[in-house]
């Protein structure tokens, strides 16, 4: 599998999902980062890289 195909379908689960309460999802995709804040304050980091 790819990793940019791996981080599109990443990015659409995040996105469709209600029982996370995500409010924004920033991507930056040079460093293949995810940067995830919900609806209560919290912000969460993800780091997508292939091995």
């Amino acid at each position: 599998m790819e990793l940019n195909y791996f981080k599109d379908q990443l990015f659409d689960l995040l996105n469709d999902s209600d029982e996370l309460n995500i409010a924004d999802i920033t991507t930056d995709d040079r460093h293949g980062l995810f940067t995830i804040s919900t609806g209560d304050g919290s912000t969460f980091e993800l780091l997508c890289r292939k091995l």
